[in-house]
């Protein structure tokens, strides 16, 4: 028989070494800057999370894109916009291109800035001064200005909801000119100006009219953003009006509002309502992150109607209409560690998200689980956690109970050591965590990871295996070295189901994540 200990040290000295520490000073593998930016951008909200300030992480940004191309940064802003459905870091990646390539800014700008927020964004973080400039300059100000252009007065009015610069305020920065009367009086209105009334936009004037008109007495509410309104005191007929008139996401995120002001008091409409929550159409028009559904779902009011929690998780399903079914035998590790229980968007002074790292970890594993029903489920902390999970139960249930088991330190080695215990046999590994592990510390760095030696063993036995590192948080390095069989993926939208489909159907290579922003077009 031979020496377990020499066949140890054999494993070890063939396996790579490390090259960096993460936040916790354990050893661990560092990406490339394009790997790291693609990260940051996937995963960044500019918040503070568990390990880093937000200070902290526009530094590592600032220093990457001195790293890059300033064409992968481009990339890396359209991707991480379209796919990964992000804000924060998109608009940054802008801000850092209108100084490093104006050019390059030109051709990005109509894609990434695709929404009053985005704006808000944009102009925000280059009036800020972080990249290098303090005002807009005049390529910036020429594309806000074609922005403004681009979008008639009713668009303009339902943007005009937001600060830190409100529409108002870039409206007053870069000095628009306009050619007809009706936007003339509206960007008099907006700005609080001297203004034609009588050349308002009819959406203004309805607005004008309704404020103006004593309760009982006031017109049909105009179809309008119900913020304007929510100072007014509106009877149910006026709530339940704006609820049958807002979009998906408004729906989602109000239910609990709307339920106070006995907008579903009425079967009728809390069908109709519930219909428009689970109607696949509007859902993926919504680009709805899936664990905002859970989230929704979590913060539900109990005196919701049934039908309304019903279609939340109807919705839930809907969302995750790409999970892979992966032939062969997969096992789903998701981190439970104390680290994994900050805010997946980090931590921002009064809008601090509910959504925890954990609870993405947990929506993966389940929604794996219920498209893969012999799929096995390995929670790990300090080491494997045991939950039991029922394959029939709704991905919304099995996801509570995940992120509902107890915590401790990372040990990212764990749940491998614990296959390997067990001599599994396995086709896909996929890890959904913070990647920051530390109770498994190797002793020095130049050694290989406790990680990559499990791997090492699992893939003795399991010489086809693969394994996907689904990274939530924005970290320049890994327990797992990217490599032929180990292949990593950043974000928290369903874009994470693409790689892990691409991977169970032998299509992506070691590369495959930076491979599709390499393919965006400018």
């Amino acid at each position: 028989m031979a020496n377990k200990k020499i066949f140890r040290s054999i494993i070890g000295a063939m396996l790579p070494g490390t090259d960096t520490r993460n936040e916790h000073g354990a050893p661990s593998y560092r990406f490339t800057p394009e790997h790291s930016l693609a990260q940051y951008a996937a995963t960044g909200c500019m918040n503070d999370t568990f390990y880093a300030s937000a200070e902290s992480q526009l530094d590592a940004v600032l220093k990457l894109c001195e790293a890059v191309a300033p064409e992968f940064i481009a990339k890396a802003a359209i991707h991480a916009r379209e796919r990964g459905l992000m804000k924060d870091l998109p608009a940054f990646l802008c801000a850092v291109l209108a100084v490093k390539s104006p050019d390059l800014l030109e051709t990005v700008f109509p894609r990434v800035i695709d929404s009053p927020k985005m704006l808000r964004n944009f102009v925000q973080i280059v009036r800020s001064g972080v990249t290098g400039r303090k005002s807009l300059g005049s390529r910036p100000k020429r594309l806000v200005l074609n922005w403004l252009e681009q979008h008639d007065e009713n668009a303009l009015f339902r943007a005009a909801i937001g600060e830190s610069p409100s529409l108002a305020d870039i409206v007053k920065m870069v000095h628009p000119h306009p050619a007809a009367k009706m936007r003339e009086a509206f960007y008099g209105w907006l700005i609080g100006r001297t203004h034609d009334a009588e050349s308002l936009p009819e959406i203004v004037k309805e607005y004008e009219a309704f404020k103006a008109a004593a309760p009982g007495m006031r017109p049909e509410i105009p179809d309008i953003p119900f913020h304007y309104l929510t100072a007014m005191k509106l009877d149910r007929n006026e709530w339940t009006s704006i609820a049958k008139r807002s979009s998906w996401q408004t729906l989602r995120m109000n239910l609990n509002m709307f339920q106070r002001h006995g907008v579903f008091g009425s079967e009728e409409v809390a069908r109709a309502l519930a219909e428009k929550l689970r109607n696949p159409d509007e859902i993926r028009k919504a680009r709805v992150f899936p664990y905002q559904l859970l989230c929704a779902y979590k913060n539900a009011d109990s005196k919701l109607p049934h039908e309304i929690r019903e279609a939340l998780q109807d919705a839930l399903d809907a969302a995750m209409a790409n999970v892979p079914k992966v032939d062969g035998r997969i096992f789903v590790f998701p981190d439970v560690s104390g680290s994994m229980r900050s805010p997946v968007t980090g931590i921002r002074r009064g809008s601090t998200s509910k959504v925890q790292c954990i609870d993405v970890a947990a929506l993966v594993a389940a929604a794996l689980l219920r498209k893969n029903r012999d799929a096995e489920i390995v929670a790990f902390s300090d080491n494997v956690v045991p939950c039991r999970l029922n394959e029939r139960d709704s991905v919304m249930t099995n996801a509570e109970k995940l992120a509902g088991l107890p915590s401790g330190g990372t040990n990212c080695s764990a749940p491998l050591r614990h296959l390997n215990e067990q001599k599994a046999k396995g086709d896909l590994i996929v890890y959904v965590s913070d990647n920051q592990s530390w109770v498994d510390t190797v002793a020095r760095t130049g050694a290989p990871t406790a990680t990559m030696v499990e791997w090492a063993k699992f893939k003795g036995t399991n010489p086809k295996a693969k394994m996907v590192c689904v990274d939530v948080q924005p970290h320049a390095e890994t327990q797992a070295r990217p490599g032929e069989d180990i292949l990593h993926v950043a974000g928290f939208s369903d874009q994470v189901f693409d790689l892990i489909a691409a991977v169970a159907h032998q299509e992506a290579g070691p590369d495959w994540w930076l491979e599709q922003i390499g393919k965006v077009e400018l």
